[in-house]
Formats: structure tokens, sequence, C-alpha cells
């Protein structure tokens, strides 16, 4: 096929990466660049989303020239990226009217206590399938209007102001501001969606007191969203299409299309996502309901267990304590140990998410004795990421009723044998790798390449690329000695 290379960007919450995929599936070019974190307070945390348009549109030129190929050999540009993350910005001038609060930031939380003690609480659940919390985006753009400068509340009431997650701020910068749009995964984190009914709804809007006119058109993930302009990006129009949030994209890229597939994402947080097929289900427990994605207007919907630190707290040791200098030895420092030795971290660095939902819950490392060495707290830090983990996969097959027998696991810390063979030992299950290890960018590719008619969903089947699977072979009374002292860890940090 003509022009049958897919540009994809994968706009993550420390990076954004571009890649070019080839119509066999194979990623051929790679560039990434980091974006800033800005930390303001404690708890606080943003992003510069011009800086992060400017890096996409660099490292997506950029990938294109690590290559042969020309912008009239590229097909499609898909996008994936990071949810609930929220852009408020000037329709006119196009400029944010403040940093972009990101999806771990937790200054909203007197917000969200406010609202809860109002008695909303219920209301916002059932419309949403998710929990009134900081983590999702709604109470983000209610603070923005509330407290950035400049008289954002009356312009947005006058309709000066758009609003949007990540995916839509690119969309509508890529295209020239012609494009206002997101896909139903991205609406359905913002707490201002109905993911039964599928549109903004008007009770949310007044809860949060938000203008509707701020609100994206929402498409499916395999539309045609729009075009770049020209010399936006290169000076041949590019469609744009596979319009799908970072885990939703995962979950579609590690094809788990049947009811009752489970993946795990790995990375700043992590996601672990069930498939719950086309019919919608409130979930309990500190579970959330969202939509996994719509295809062709067709919905189907996910349970989800939200970790809010895992691989982050590794960047923490790394960047703060000075622990590492290179992420490439951190399975070799946690395998220098034989036993944990009773370390554990519990990285509540922004609260705790599933099960516990603690937004006051404070980061702490237990157990430390005069012996205690630096490979101790690395081993510790890699060791949360699996128990979170673990927490958010019990609390699912309690709530779904279905004894999961396979996790399928992405992300950059998958590439760790030690953190690996540690989850299967302590889920007891087979945890399923792959060879793609950008299983979010390659979701988005899969979804762009059915929105241009270049694969099937039986040809993404076959696009799929298995890599190591991890058995478990610890024995029982090892495992629940290890899983007895996080247990007791979380419970020295929990606020209540």
């Amino acid at each position: 096929m003509k022009n049958g290379y897919i540009l994809a960007l994968d706009q993550s919450t420390s990076a954004s990466k571009a890649m070019i995929v080839n119509p066999r599936g194979v990623i051929i070019a790679q560039e990434a660049l980091e974006h800033k974190q800005y930390y303001p307070k404690p708890g606080w945390v943003e992003h510069d989303a011009v800086e992060i348009y400017q890096n996409a549109v660099h490292i997506l030129r950029n990938v294109v020239k690590k290559t042969n190929l020309t912008a009239a050999d590229i097909a499609v540009l898909a996008i994936t990226n990071q949810r609930e993350t929220v852009v408020v910005w000037d329709k006119d001038s196009g400029l944010p009217v403040c940093n972009a609060i990101v999806w771990q930031c937790r200054r909203t939380s007197g917000i969200c206590s406010a609202l809860k003690a109002a008695g909303v609480e219920n209301i916002v659940k059932e419309c949403t399938g998710l929990l009134l919390d900081p983590y999702f985006s709604a109470s983000k753009v209610k603070w923005i209007l509330e407290n950035a400068a400049g008289n954002v509340r009356e312009k947005a009431k006058a309709g000066q102001l758009l609003m949007g997650t990540i995916d839509t701020w690119l969309i509508w910068k890529l295209t020239g501001g012609k494009v206002h749009a997101t896909d139903y995964t991205n609406a359905s984190r913002t707490l201002l969606f109905n993911i039964q009914s599928l549109n903004w709804d008007e009770r949310l809007l007044n809860i949060f007191n938000i203008p509707k006119s701020m609100l994206a058109e929402i498409k499916s993930s395999n539309d045609i969203f729009g075009y770049t302009a020209e010399g936006e990006l290169f000076d041949r129009q590019l469609p744009i299409s596979g319009i799908i949030g970072d885990s939703q994209a995962a979950l579609f890229g590690q094809n788990c299309f049947e009811p009752g597939m489970v993946k795990a994402t790995y990375g700043t947080g992590s996601s672990v996502l069930m498939n719950i097929g086309g019919k919608y289900r409130q979930a309990g427990n500190g579970l959330v309901t969202s939509i996994a994605w719509g295809i062709n207007r067709k919905i189907e919907y996910v349970l989800e267990g939200i970790v809010h630190c895992s691989a982050d707290s590794l960047k923490w040791l790394k960047d703060n304590l000075g622990l590492f200098d290179d992420f490439s030895i951190v399975e070799a420092m946690a395998e220098s140990l034989e036993d944990n030795e009773g370390v554990y971290m519990v990285p509540a660095f922004v609260g705790l998410g599933i099960p516990y939902w603690d937004a006051e819950a404070k980061a702490a490392i237990n157990g430390m004795s005069r012996a205690t060495r630096k490979e101790h707290i690395v081993r510790a830090a890699l060791e949360s990421i699996v128990y979170q983990i673990k927490d958010a996969v019990d609390t699912m097959q309690q709530e779904a009723g279905i004894r999961i027998k396979e996790l399928r696991v992405d992300g950059g810390p998958t590439s760790n044998a030690f953190l690996m063979q540690f989850q299967a030992d302590m889920l007891q299950i087979r945890v399923a790798g792959t060879q793609a290890a950008d299983l979010s960018a390659m979701g988005s590719v899969y979804m762009a390449g059915l929105g241009i008619g270049m694969w099937d969903m039986a040809d993404i089947r076959q696009l799929r690329q298995t890599g190591r699977t991890y058995v478990p072979h610890m024995e029982e009374a090892v495992r629940e000695r290890y899983c007895q002292g996080w247990r007791q860890a979380v419970a020295r940090v929990l606020s209540r």
C-alpha cells in the first residue's frame, strides 16, 4: 500500500516518544524527548503544555528524518496520551492560561472533599464510573477557573476558553486550531462524561461549574479526527486517527479483546485493566469503570485498578537520592540480595490508589536497620510496584468474580526480569510479556490502521508480538511472609 507507514506519538507523563511503524506492524524508527516536571508546592505537579507540543513536533519531524521516508510516505498520525492531565487555553491566542495540571497533582483535594460533603459523590460515580478524586480532570479545571490569573472565569463564560486532556490540546494545535475533539476513552476520565448515555453530562458540568462551551467534540478512537495544518508539522497534510488514552491503548495493543482479559501497564504510575465487554457495570472496592474504546461508535467497558506511583519511585531514588546512575543496573542491585530483609517502601508520594484511595497517605520506607544498604531500598521500590499491582488484581478478581489466569504486561519496567518474576510469584499466575514494550503506542497505531483501512481486527490479532512469559515458583510460606509485610507497611502510612 502506498503511504503505508504510520507515524505515532506517545505523549506520556515524563516524555514524548515518536515512532514510525511499517505495514507489518514493526517499529522501524524512534525518537524521544523528556519534558520538565514542575512541583511548585508539595503535592502539586504541572507540565508546560507549550513545551509538550513543541517537543512533539520536534520528535515527529526528527523520526521521519531518521529514515529514508518523507511525509508523502506517511499514511496517518496516531496519538496516545497520558490521561487526566488537563489544559485550559485561550482559543484566540492559542496559549494556555496556566501550566497543565498533571494527573498526579493533589491540589484539588479540598475541592473534592467539599463536593463529597455536599453529597454529590454518588451522582458522580453513577454517571462516570469514577471516584470523586483529584486524580481526574474536572476538579483541576474547576481549580484553574477559580485561581488562574486573567479573569479566566469570565472568559470561560464568554466562550473564549477551551479545555481538554493532552490529546485534545495536541489535536487542536496540530490542526491549526480547526479541530477541538477528543475520544471516548479520554472523555471518560474527566468526571464530566456520562459513560452510559455517552455525552457530556449537564449535572456534572453544574457540579464542577464548568461551561459546556469549553468541551470538545467526542469521537471514536478509529475516526479521522482531522488533518494537520500545512506547515504545522509537514508541508503535506496528514490525517489524524487512533486517538486513545495510554492505558486503554495498551489494552488494545495487548489484544485484550474478550471480556475477562487483563493487562497491566508499568509506567510512572500503573493501570490494571479488565475488559468487561459492551455492558456497563459499576465497580466497587476502589475499582473504577471506564470506556475501553469506541470503534465505529460501538463502546466496550473496562474495570480499572489505578496505582498512583510505580516506576516513578525508581526515578525518585535515582534523581533525588542518587542511589544509582542508570536504570539498567536496578535489576542486578535487587538480585544481589536473597531477601528483602523486612525493608518495604510504600510510595505514597501522591497518596495511595486502589484499594485504599487515601489522598492523604504519605510515602515511607519501613523496616530499615543499621545493616540496610541502598540495594535494599532499590529492591523495596521494585517490590512496591508488584504489591500494588497485586492489590489491584486481587480486588478485580473479587469484584468481577473471575479468577484471572494470565496477566499481560507492558511498559519499560517489564524488561526487568526480577520485577516480572516477583510479580508472577506474588500473583501466583502467569505473567506474559511482549516483544514490543511500547504497547500504548502500538495500540494507537492499530486503531489508526483501522481508521484508514490498513488493517482489520483479524490482522491486528496477528500483529501482536508475544514475549517472555513468567510462571510462579515461590513457596507459599515465603510469598505470604512478603505479602504480610506489605500489608503492615501500608497500614502504617494510611491517614485513617
